[in-house]
């Protein structure tokens, strides 16, 4: 006779009754017959084996909001903050494995009927896929399990529709500087003749600042926080420009090297933004709308190559990735680029210094021609 099953008993009825504790659980049932019985109990066991392996069903939206509790001193977390807010209506809701390219389409679909670019969609799908990686690879249940087996792999949109840089010419550079405040005129100068981002111009503190006697320039030491993809400390070197502009704001305040005045007191505050009214509204005045102040930027890199700089030491200048690229640098590399920052302080050195005038009168020509055939 084949041998029973433990935990399964006959009762007095003739029936057959399961009583059996597996690993902390109790399982209990009355059945007609033992195969019965003995079919059920097994398929608990297996169940109960697998709950043991199987991960908790988490919600996007909780592990969203753990994201940013854990994130808050990250210096763009407010960035974030917000492009969680576009897409959260779309997978809140949904546990974490149910998170992939099918699910996300219909957020894709909404926010291209909004008008947005793919870089901007893609922006809220990195953040997505920031938190994933996480939960497949750092964060932990109370069992020492990671919160998702495997990461999904989220597909990026082509950038095909991205809106192309647009340098400024020095032009246009004298007729925005001088409808910009005051102080904001200050930074956008700095930043036409150093090539730095936004948000380090606007958080430039005093405390980074190495001052080189040989070469009589400041060179600021921007920390990683503040450097694109954390890829070390690098320096913010000062030209000629830079240079007049750091000594004319030396000691109006402690920490930062830029700021404004506001309240009845007029005390001085950092800046947050370059991108702010002061800016919109001259832009618009001298008909700039398409200029952005990331353009500013890229003005530098134009003018670099226009004074036939090498692209190894533009890349150095403007913090752009490169294999031989280091934090580290000597005298010899920093006058290097002081040299050829040196080199954008004025429309002397430009090797098509002439190229601006000649479209210029050759657009008037069209538009002449255009008009008599129209007239």
């Amino acid at each position: 006779m084949a041998k029973k099953t433990p935990g399964i008993m006959a009762t007095k009825d003739g029936r057959w009754r399961i009583d059996k504790t597996y690993q902390g659980t109790r399982l209990q049932g009355r059945f007609e017959t033992y195969q019965a019985a003995e079919e059920w109990l097994l398929t608990a066991i297996e169940q109960a084996r697998l709950a043991q392996y199987q991960r908790p069903k988490y919600k996007f939206e909780r592990i969203a909001a753990k994201y940013l509790l854990e994130s808050e001193e990250k210096l763009s977390i407010a960035t974030e903050a917000t492009l969680l807010e576009a897409i959260m209506p779309f997978i809140g809701n949904l546990s974490l494995e149910q998170i992939h390219d099918d699910t996300l389409q219909s957020f894709i679909k909404a926010r291209k009927l909004q008008g947005r670019k793919n870089k901007t969609v893609n922006a809220s799908l990195a953040v997505v896929r920031h938190i994933l990686n996480y939960c497949a690879r750092k964060w932990r249940d109370d069992k020492g399990r990671t919160l998702l087996e495997t990461a999904p792999l989220i597909s990026m949109l082509p950038l095909d529709d991205a809106r192309k840089p647009r340098p400024i010419s020095w032009t246009e550079q004298r007729l925005l500087l001088p409808l910009l405040p005051a102080h904001l005129q200050r930074m956008a100068l700095f930043d036409l003749n150093t090539g730095a981002r936004d948000d380090v111009v606007c958080n430039l503190r005093w405390e980074w600042e190495v001052y080189l006697k040989e070469l009589e320039c400041s060179v600021f030491i921007v920390p990683p926080r503040y450097v694109k993809g954390r890829k070390g400390w690098r320096p913010l070197i000062c030209n000629r420009v830079a240079q007049s502009i750091v000594e004319e704001q030396r000691g109006k305040h402690p920490e930062f090297v830029f700021t404004y005045q506001r309240g009845k007191l007029r005390e001085a505050h950092a800046v947050e933004t370059m991108n702010n009214n002061g800016w919109q509204r001259a832009r618009k005045a001298v008909g700039l709308q398409d200029v952005r102040v990331h353009d500013l930027r890229h003005t530098v890199g134009m003018r670099l190559r226009e004074a036939g700089v090498r692209e190894e030491t533009i890349s150095d200048i403007l913090w752009h990735s490169r294999g031989t690229m280091t934090s580290h640098y000597s005298v010899a590399q920093v006058r290097e680029l002081l040299d050829a920052l040196n080199l954008i302080t004025d429309e002397s050195n430009r090797t098509n210094a002439n190229l601006e005038m000649l479209f210029r009168e050759k657009a008037e020509s069209l538009q002449s021609s255009f008009k008599r055939k129209m007239g």
